[in-house]
């Protein structure tokens, strides 16, 4: 199928990563999990950078009318999925803070949600392409922006409550900084073989506990 109605809305108006709309009824619910299946799955195939609107038209059996219904870009399209990827990841990230009492069960809550983020992402292909693809993408960056700052706000909530006299915009700093090592952490040993990312993740979990030691003496 002809790439040209998706040149000329990209020529017509920039790329806002929006939906167009949500749909309330089954029949529109349904078209619009198919569009997200069909377009992860071929992320998965050709990576993010490969995604064509045209094959989903294709691939989803749908007509480019019905697919920018929802969706003005392909762009707009990654952000749900990434956005979708990052909701599961605040659901492990509450959880494991949500028992946190004191310092030894922070490093523990910690280890776990390296633990899970890393499993998630070596089972995700998709978020991982996406995940990769941020550093070349401003829309996506604000997506992942949002999230730490999210992540951070719940860590710093925990960090409260155990050290309530301390400084807030220190714990903040903190909080902020111990998420962004966090991801970092995982980024770079799912970009290794098996037993070389594990060996990392193991590795930065020991640092971990080191750290969070240290600021309980401070």
């Amino acid at each position: 199928m002809s790439e040209q109605p998706v040149a000329a809305r990209r020529r017509q108006q920039e790329s806002t990563g929006q939906l167009r709309r949500i749909p309330s009824q089954q029949r529109g619910r349904e078209r619009f999990e198919k569009i997200l299946t069909v377009a992860a799955e071929l992320i998965e195939s050709h990576g993010s950078d490969g995604l064509k609107m045209s094959e989903i038209v294709e691939k989803a059996g749908l007509s480019f009318g019905a697919l920018y219904q929802y969706f003005p870009d392909k762009t707009s399209i990654i952000r749900t999925l990434a956005e979708r990827f990052n909701e599961q990841g605040r659901r492990c990230v509450e959880e494991e803070l949500a028992k946190v009492t004191d310092a030894a069960a922070l490093q523990g809550a910690l280890a776990n949600i390296v633990d899970e983020y890393y499993a998630f992402f070596l089972s995700e292909p998709v978020m991982r392409d996406i995940w990769h693809a941020t550093h070349a993408d401003k829309l996506l960056q604000q997506v992942d922006a949002e999230d730490m700052e999210f992540h951070a706000q719940m860590f710093l909530a925990v960090l409260l409550r155990l050290w309530p006299d301390r400084d807030r915009k220190e714990l903040l700093a903190i909080a902020r900084l111990t998420m962004q090592l966090l991801a970092a952490a995982v980024r770079y040993a799912v970009s290794l073989d098996a037993e070389e990312g594990a060996q990392a993740i193991a590795l930065f979990k020991k640092m971990q506990i080191v750290d969070i030691g240290r600021l309980q003496q401070q």
